[in-house]
C-alpha cells in the first residue's frame, strides 16, 4: 500500500460526553437551566480521530467499548465520522465511559467528570492482532502505560524491517499528571507532553518544559507542549525551540477537546510531509478555530483545502 495511502490510527478512550451549555458556572447545590444540551462522542483519541477525518486523513479508532445502547451511539457517530473500527475490542465485562461535561458560555471553559472505572482497556494481546501494514502512524493518548510500551515495541519490531520511509510513526501523549505514564517519553518519534504535566514537573512555560523534558525522549525525537493562550512550543534533535502564537476566536465559546485538536492537527501536517514549524502553526489554527464554535463540525468547512 502506497505510504501517503495509508491510515493513521489513534490508540486510547472512548466515551459518551453530555455537554450541557450554560450561562455562568452554577454555584454548589443549585437548580439551574442550561442554554442546550447535547450528547457528544468523546475521549482523546476518539477526538482526535474525528478532527483527523475532518481534516481529511483516512484514520482508524483502536480502544474498548461495553455493548449497549451507549456504543451504538459511539459506533453510530464514529461511521458518520468514516472512522475505520476494525480494531475496536469489545469487552465483556465494564460499562462504557461516560462524561458529564459543562461548558460555560461567558468564558469558554469547560468542566468535566468522567466516570472511567470498570473497563478494561485494550492490551498489547488485542494489539498484537492489528494489521500493521495498513498504518503510516501511530498515536497513543497515554492510558495503561505497560501495556502501551509493549504495543509500541511490537511497532518498533515490525519496523526494523522496513527502510526508513516505509516505517509508522510513533506518537505519544502524557495528559494525565500519574506517575506510570512517564514511561511513555522515551518510546514516541512524537511526544506531546501537556501543561499539566510540565507544571507538575515546576516549569512555568512550554519552552522551559521543552528543554527540561527533553533529556527524558529518545534520540531524535519531537516534543511538543502546547501552553493554552501562550500558543505552543516544540524541540527537536537539531535543539531549536520553534514556536507558534495561538489564534484565538473572536468569541471563546467552547475549548472541550483543544488539546486533541491541537494534537490531531499537528499529526496531520506532519504526517503529510510538513515541516515542524508549520505543523505547530497549524495545530494552533485549528485548535483555535475550534474554540470558536461548538463541537467540531466546522473544522472541515475551514481547513480541508489548506
Amino acid at each position: 500500500m502506497e505510504q501517503q495511502k495509508k491510515k493513521i490510527l489513534c490508540v486510547g478512550l472512548v466515551c459518551l460526553d453530555i455537554i450541557s451549555v450554560v450561562d455562568k458556572y452554577p454555584e454548589e447545590d443549585t437548580d439551574r437551566r442550561c442554554l442546550s444540551q447535547r450528547w457528544q462522542r468523546g475521549g482523546n483519541a476518539s477526538n482526535s480521530c474525528t478532527v483527523l477525518s475532518l481534516l481529511g486523513a483516512s484514520c482508524a479508532f483502536m480502544g474498548s467499548l461495553s455493548a449497549g445502547p451507549v456504543a451504538d451511539f459511539i459506533m453510530a457517530d464514529f461511521a458518520r465520522r468514516a472512522v475505520d473500527v476494525s480494531a475496536v475490542v469489545w469487552q465483556v465485562h465494564g460499562q462504557t465511559p461516560c462524561a458529564c461535561c459543562v461548558v460555560c458560555q461567558s468564558n469558554g471553559s469547560r468542566t468535566v467528570v468522567l466516570s472511567d472505572t470498570n473497563l478494561p482497556d485494550v492490551t498489547a494481546q488485542d494489539f498484537s492482532r492489528v494489521d500493521l501494514r495498513q498504518f503510516k502512524w501511530i498515536h497513543w493518548e497515554g492510558r495503561n502505560a505497560e501495556e502501551q510500551v509493549k504495543m509500541i515495541q511490537q511497532v518498533v519490531e515490525f519496523n526494523s524491517s522496513l527502510p526508513q520511509q516505509q516505517r509508522i510513526t510513533i506518537s505519544v501523549e502524557i495528559e494525565k499528571t500519574r506517575e506510570k505514564l512517564y514511561q511513555l517519553f522515551p518510546h514516541g518519534d512524537v511526544v506531546f507532553v501537556s501543561k499539566d504535566v510540565a507544571r507538575h514537573f515546576g516549569f512555568q512555560s512550554a519552552e522551559a518544559a521543552l528543554r527540561g523534558l527533553y533529556s527524558r525522549v529518545k534520540q531524535g525525537a519531537v516534543l511538543i507542549c502546547a501552553w493554552a493562550e501562550d500558543g505552543a512550543d516544540a524541540l527537536g534533535p537539531d535543539g531549536l525551540v520553534v514556536h507558534s502564537d495561538a489564534f484565538p476566536p473572536e468569541a471563546l465559546v467552547d475549548t472541550l477537546g483543544a488539546g486533541d485538536t491541537f494534537n490531531a492537527a499537528v499529526i496531520y501536517a506532519l504526517s503529510n510531509g510538513g515541516r515542524l514549524q508549520d505543523a505547530l502553526t497549524f495545530g494552533c489554527r485549528v485548535a483555535g478555530r475550534k474554540c470558536g464554535f461548538h463541537g467540531y463540525d466546522d473544522i472541515g468547512k475551514y481547513f480541508t483545502n489548506d
